[in-house]
């Protein structure tokens, strides 16, 4: 048990003393940053699915710029 107290005690020493935080500034610029970059991988992710036809089961009409190239050969 005093190894455990010890590990907490210098975990708390190490957070208080050593580590560097952001400031508000920083963190609300990098969070925006994080937001803005979610979004936009988001998006890209949401339009290859829809280009390939992933979205919808298999009895959707739509299947994608593949399915409709498919369709036509």
């Amino acid at each position: 048990m005093s190894k455990f107290k010890e590990y907490i005690s210098e975990t708390v020493n190490e957070m208080v003393h050593n580590v560097t935080w952001p400031t508000w500034k920083e963190l609300q610029s990098n969070t925006i940053i994080v937001v803005v970059a979610s979004i936009i991988i988001s998006l890209f992710i949401f339009a290859m699915d829809f280009g390939f036809g992933i979205v919808g089961d298999s009895d959707s009409t739509w299947r994608g710029i593949l399915g409709f190239i498919y369709h036509m050969f």
